[in-house]
């Protein structure tokens, strides 16, 4: 894959996109968001890969919004355009097969936060920052923020962070459901990769049935929730993967996970 704005990094069954923009702080223009959504849709294809890492390059942001200089001249239709890219984006990582884990290692405002809310967990450096700032520039959040941001902390805390525009530290992040965990700087990537790798040793099958049931249990009533798992539950049941893992469990030895 060969792109401007990004690098692809695959080490072992784990691969690490991260966004290479330093000098505008990893802002998210129209080339980046096009790139994105084409390297998640290359990455959901490729068989080597069962984990992805989302970063940013540099120390000061992983992703420290949307390019206003981009975005300064848009009209109404150019921004439902730009806009709906970024929501392809936020898509394309969520409908994933494969766990996403958004490695923050600075500024997350904006877009950037947005990106991280999409990813399956997110894991933050100290130094990083959470806002949604929209208000500030009189627009709204535009990638997905005033849907995922409720989902992930509570329709109280979203609504505080969207209508007042303020940035949060990690540890704020970290109690309020935001953030699943923080570590030092120079350890994230390594956190991030190896749950990634810890993932990915499990039957990508169930993970990918676990994703989906996890994220129509945003959208679904009770009920129908349930008749989901119990569907995908049953399926997973023609699959040589279930065979094998229980087989391996029976015989007290490490499963191999084959996706089929």
């Amino acid at each position: 894959m060969d792109f401007q704005t990004l690098r692809i990094e695959k080490a072992g069954v784990t691969a690490t996109v991260t966004i290479a923009r330093e000098k505008a702080l990893n802002a998210l223009n129209r080339q980046v968001l096009t790139e994105l959504r084409e390297a998640f849709v290359a990455l959901e294809a490729d068989d080597a890969v069962r984990a992805v890492i989302v970063t940013g390059a540099g120390e000061k942001a992983f992703v420290a919004g949307a390019d206003i200089a981009e975005m300064q001249s848009l009209g109404p239709a150019e921004a439902h355009a730009f806009a709906t890219l970024g929501h392809s984006v936020g898509d394309a990582i969520a409908e994933m097969g494969k766990p996403v884990i958004a490695a923050v290692n600075g500024f997350a405002l904006g877009g950037g936060c947005e990106l991280a809310l999409a990813c399956d967990f997110v894991y933050a450096s100290e130094k990083a920052k959470f806002g949604q700032p929209e208000v500030n520039l009189a627009v709204v959040a535009g990638f997905g923020g005033t849907q995922r941001l409720p989902r992930r902390v509570g329709a109280g805390r979203a609504m505080e962070l969207l209508l007042t525009g303020d940035m949060i530290g990690a540890e704020e992040a970290l109690r309020i459901g935001l953030v699943n965990k923080v570590c030092a700087p120079d350890k994230l990537l390594e956190e991030a990769r190896a749950a990634g790798e810890k993932i990915a040793q499990k039957g990508p099958l169930a993970v990918a049935a676990t994703k989906r049931a996890v994220r129509k249990s945003m959208e679904l009533p009770l009920a129908a929730g349930n008749e989901l798992e119990r569907e995908l539950f049953a399926i997973l049941f023609s699959t040589a993967d279930q065979k094998e893992g229980m087989r391996a469990f029976v015989e007290k030895r490490a499963a191999r996970f084959e996706g089929r």
